[in-house]
């Protein structure tokens, strides 16, 4: 299938510039228009801030593009029924001209393969609440444990199975570790009861965890678990118990799969009066923010052990 690199992208491998890696899956389904584009947008610049370039990886017209621009990040803001594109949708969307927004999973994929080894996402998909009836495990789990990249969110998404969800990644072999805290974040809230083993408190940290990782070989990612911030939060009991409702009220309509986390998010923002809203754009633009100073670490850390 055709793949494109956007010219800035190309430029700054070329150059051997820092770069951070951007998921579209949030634009296409995880926020409405014109707020899906200023986000993405916002991101992009939050990384620039830091003298890094974004890499935001989508499907246009059934072409994977990695470095969007922003006149191609409008068009995908608009589009009219995108598709969800995961690492199964991948080898599909050639066949006809389909636009989507890749999930953390297709764009982890896509970033290795093309060198790129920071993504900074909201938060990961994971084992859904009910998985031993339906099995319902988000594919993001299995690429993360087969793909050595360093990956920042916060946490992963408070409407799945977070202890579950943790099981799984220790079976995978994921690096789960905690940004300035030892406990792991649960994205509109910044703590949960799951405590972690491990914690890192900057950048260059992060940096020379994720070199041993690819100097021992290891093929599993490096998760960095940002939390939102406290001021914007809604608390872990106060979202359980938001939650615990609307799922009680998803399962009398009989939405399955994929559609099940669009469905509980919408619902999440009505009760919440907006406040999830609120804490998923600052949680976006603070783990593009951090992804940068990741990268720029990385690079950093490269050229002294090479020097």
């Amino acid at each position: 299938m055709k793949t494109t690199l956007g010219p800035h992208v190309l430029t700054a491998m070329r150059a051997g510039h820092p770069l951070v890696a951007l998921e579209t899956a949030l634009v296409t389904h995880g926020l409405p228009y014109p707020i899906n584009l200023e986000t993405i947008i916002g991101m992009e610049a939050a990384v620039r801030e830091h003298g890094v370039i974004p890499a935001t990886i989508g499907v246009l017209l059934g072409e994977v593009v990695i470095g969007l621009t922003e006149a191609e990040l409008a068009l995908l803001a608009k589009a009219a029924s995108p598709m969800k594109v995961g690492v199964r949708e991948l080898p599909v969307v050639s066949l006809g001209k389909v636009s989507g927004g890749t999930t953390v999973s297709a764009t982890t994929y896509l970033a290795h393969r093309y060198g790129l080894t920071v993504l900074a996402t909201g938060g990961i998909g994971g084992v859904h609440r009910g998985a031993g009836d339906s099995f319902d495990i988000s594919a993001d789990l299995t690429i993360l444990g087969r793909t050595p990249i360093t990956v920042v969110s916060s946490g992963a998404k408070a409407i799945l199975d977070i202890g579950l969800t943790l099981e799984y990644m220790e079976t995978q072999g994921i690096t789960v570790v905690g940004y300035g805290t030892n406990i792991f974040p649960a994205f509109y809230a910044s703590t949960s009861p799951y405590r972690l083993a491990l914690k890192l408190d900057s950048p260059r940290e992060v940096a020379k965890v994720a070199l041993a990782r690819d100097e021992l070989g290891l093929q599993s990612a490096l998760l960095i678990n940002n939390p939102v911030l406290t001021a914007l939060e809604i608390p872990w009991e106060e979202l359980i118990t938001y939650i615990a409702q609307i799922e009680g009220e998803i399962k009398t309509t009989g939405i399955v799969g994929q559609d099940v986390t669009p469905q509980m998010l919408s619902r999440l923002l009505a009760v919440t009066a907006g406040r999830s809203l609120k804490a998923n754009l600052s949680l976006l633009i603070e783990n593009a923010r951090l992804g940068a100073e990741i990268a720029l670490a990385i690079c950093a850390e490269r050229k002294r052990s090479n020097g």
